[in-house]
């Protein structure tokens, strides 16, 4: 069956999904547009499991010197291929990452990243912070948890929010 290429175009606009994939998708739903955003959708997982296991050979080095220089980040990115690499839009992900290190100093890139003993010390801090108010032990523990997310909110990279758009994760 042929595909008609202003639908691949629209399923690709919808779905951000690559050509050949949409041109696949519609293909195995018979021109149906709805079914192809399903199957997209459903064989969406394994696709992204795939990308995982790819290995980025591309990518810079990426330096920010802040101003008065007593502030530097030197930052690696990767991506999969040079052309990538090469386009603005890379090079200002780049530089926006190094600055918002550079604003930051986030001890680590996730939470699973924080040390256990690092955590069981904020854990002792916010604990003793929250018994002191009196609340029974249950809401002590939530209040713990809370403080502790909100340590990572603002200690992980990955969890932070964006520096030019606090509406916006990093």
């Amino acid at each position: 069956m042929g595909v008609d290429a202003k639908i691949v175009k629209e399923l690709r606009s919808k779905t951000g999904a690559g050509m050949m994939d949409c041109k696949q998708a519609l293909v195995k739903s018979s021109g149906d547009l709805d079914k192809a955003v399903d199957f997209l959708r459903k064989s969406g997982i394994a696709k992204a499991e795939k990308k995982i296991s790819r290995v980025v050979k591309e990518g810079m080095v990426y330096s920010y010197i802040h101003q008065g220089s007593r502030l530097g980040v030197l930052l690696e990115i990767g991506c999969e291929t040079d052309f990538v690499a090469k386009t603005d839009g890379f090079q200002e992900l780049a530089h926006n990452v190094a600055m918002q290190i550079a604003a930051t100093n986030p001890i680590s890139l996730t939470r699973e990243e924080v040390s256990q003993k690092v955590i069981d010390r904020e854990k002792e801090i916010y604990s003793d912070q929250a018994k002191s108010s009196g609340k029974p032990d249950n809401i002590i523990d939530k209040m713990v948890e809370g403080r502790l997310n909100k340590y990572y909110q603002e200690n992980c990279l990955l969890e932070q929010n964006f520096i030019k758009d606090p509406d916006k994760k990093l």
